[in-house]
């Protein structure tokens, strides 16, 4: 009996010790918790999706068999090729993105300079000895690397899109933050000052800099960083200013949102959305690859650049495998498709031509 007690206050001293660890962030609580609880969004004690969505389907014993199987090309063979680009030297005069592997990208929008869901930790997980670990080629990029930001914008609160030591490392020359409900809890926590945070539902606007307007708009996805799903939310955005528009993904399963966003706010002169990190078994909270051609068309873009691929392997599939399923996908529905390899510079509206840097990795 002693040793029974002695475990369950072991294992309470170890759950506290996991729970006050930084980087988990905190739930939103006070003020900030009333008003995640006021939310159309938020139901029966977390956030929900417009449509039914279960994080995980197939039977448990099925899916560990998938997870405990071998991948094969699950990781590059070799160092991803990059583009070492000077961040602070992208002209001013027009609209420049560059893509650093998964999710997380710079542009530098008519001298606006933007940053979203910053991660440049080696490992996709709150430790890092523990966790998907980052390809060859896909670490040349740091926080010290970016000028002065106006802005860094979080679609939602997984490690893959919201990492510590990146925020650590980056608020002290960010302007400002931009963020879904119940996020703002993590970066206060991490010692970010309120005045710095503008928190967001769905279909809330807020005004950037001179004009330049964010709007948060429906995904299709989940969150949490630790044990409890939903207390923040997640969106994707419509990000409008002077003559061009980009919708900003985040992660989002396939549903009847991108084309309600799409005939509200399009056409997008790009569109970038996630392709990458799908198996059958998260269909409803991450699109296949013809999905994602889909959705581009949905979203009535001009132009789609694929994201959520190219730096970690979280899921089943060949590192490679999205881009090779997406090029025919997106060719059979006439949508041209913007391929960088890490660090080259995307300059929207110019005629620019993509090598298939993935064919010779």
């Amino acid at each position: 009996m002693l040793l029974f007690f002695a475990s369950i206050v072991l294992i309470a001293m170890i759950s506290y010790r996991i729970m006050t660890i930084r980087v988990f962030g905190a739930l939103p609580s006070g003020d900030e918790k009333t008003r995640v609880t006021a939310s159309p969004q938020y139901r029966n004690g977390s956030f929900q999706n417009q449509s039914d969505t279960p994080v995980m389907t197939g039977k448990p014993g099925e899916v560990f068999r998938a997870y405990l199987s071998k991948k094969p090309n699950a990781k590059p063979p070799r160092p991803l090729p990059y583009k070492q680009t000077d961040l602070a030297a992208l002209p001013d005069s027009e609209v420049s993105i560059v893509w650093f592997g998964h999710s997380s990208y710079y542009i530098n929008f008519y001298g606006v300079k933007l940053l979203i869901d910053p991660v440049f930790a080696s490992t996709a997980s709150p430790f890092s000895s523990l966790g998907p670990k980052s390809y060859p080629g896909t670490e040349n990029y740091h926080p010290e690397d970016f000028p002065p930001l106006d802005a860094i914008i979080l679609s939602h609160d997984h490690y893959d899109h919201l990492d510590y030591q990146a925020i650590m490392r980056l608020k002290v020359k960010t302007g400002h933050f931009y963020c879904p409900l119940g996020v703002a809890a993590h970066l206060y926590s991490w010692g970010i000052a309120r005045q710095k945070i503008s928190e967001m539902d769905w279909n809330d606007t807020a005004e950037i800099v001179n004009g330049m307007k964010l709007t948060a708009v429906p995904a299709r996805h989940f969150s949490g960083r630790l044990f409890k799903r939903g207390q923040s939310l997640w969106a994707s955005y419509v990000l409008e200013f002077r003559d061009k528009k980009i919708y900003l993904g985040g992660d989002s399963g396939y549903d009847a949102h991108f084309k309600k966003i799409g005939a509200e706010f399009g056409p997008f002169d790009l569109a970038i959305l996630e392709c990458g990190q799908y198996n059958p078994f998260w269909k409803h909270i991450h699109m296949m690859p013809e999905e994602v051609a889909q959705a581009a068309i949905d979203l009535q873009a001009k132009a789609l650049m694929p994201v959520h691929w190219g730096r970690f392997t979280l899921s089943l599939h060949a590192w490679d495998e999205p881009i090779r399923r997406l090029i025919p996908a997106a060719e059979s529905l006439h949508i041209p498709l913007v391929t960088p390899m890490i660090g080259e510079i995307v300059s929207l509206g110019k005629d620019q031509q993509w090598t298939s840097w993935w064919e010779k990795v």
